[in-house]
């Protein structure tokens, strides 16, 4: 927690008593809201809007590959659990995201809550804005890191979805890890196309692909909502047959 956040008088005591009631092997949560002298942006606002609706019900770890979903100053866990996941690893950026990630690994559970325990303050200098450690392209690569270790079914065929600046990026580092995939897009100028050597397929070709999982780095919220119909529709479910990255 930074020194100028606030924490509301009950936020201790709240978090106690969730641990105290669940025992080991949870971690226990709370609302947060940001503010800020400038006006608060429209991003910090969608996040804190998505952060919390996953905390209302605890189920933080169904979209992790989307965005750090536990707020770094404000959850409380008991030491046990804490040394058992590895504690912070100072050289891995952004910690607190990376700490999450092995939180899921080790089935830490997350308590629901719908109490508001944090004010989280913004500011134009703060480190999530002007660090290089903070980069799209570093959160994107601990992603991956914790996919290939975590989700990754070796048994089945992975899928790259999307070949924007994170599509490439997500396959220059699959290739540089020699893991395996195919590369699909909706885009009629790439498809047919090779890019760092792999052939773009049209994303129905995943119709013809025995077991397949998949990893969508595609932003646009329609067409994220379309994938989403269209991956239902082939009987697949989220975070087993495909996972959002953003």
């Amino acid at each position: 927690m930074d020194s100028d956040d606030i924490m509301t008088k009950n936020r201790l005591q709240s978090m106690y008593e969730d641990l105290a009631n669940h025992g080991k092997g949870y971690v226990a949560l709370g609302l947060v809201k940001y503010f800020s002298e400038e006006g608060i942006s429209d991003g910090y606002s969608k996040y804190e809007t998505w952060l919390n609706a996953l905390t209302e019900k605890g189920s933080n770890y169904t979209e992790i590959y989307k965005e750090c979903v536990i707020a770094s100053p404000c959850w409380m866990i008991h030491r046990e659990d804490f040394d058992r996941c590895g504690a912070f690893n100072a050289k891995i950026y952004p910690e607190d995201y990376d700490l999450v990630f092995r939180l899921y690994k080790h089935n830490v559970k997350c308590i629901p809550s719908s109490n508001l325990l944090h004010y989280w303050r913004d500011y134009s200098y703060r480190s999530s804005r002007v660090q290089d450690n903070y980069e799209h392209d570093m959160l994107l690569k601990l992603k991956l890191h914790h996919f290939l270790k975590i989700d990754n079914t070796p048994s089945k065929a992975l899928v790259l979805w999307g070949a924007g600046h994170k599509g490439k990026f997500s396959a220059s580092y699959l290739i540089e890890n020699n893991v395996d995939f195919i590369w699909v897009c909706d885009n009629p100028k790439k498809i047919g196309k090779h890019i760092y050597k792999h052939m773009l397929y049209d994303f129905k070709y995943l119709e013809n692909i025995k077991n397949p999982q998949s990893i969508i780095t595609v932003a646009n919220h329609k067409a994220q909502k379309e994938i989403k119909t269209y991956l239902k529709n082939q009987n697949m479910a989220p975070m087993v047959d495909y996972f959002f990255f953003c």
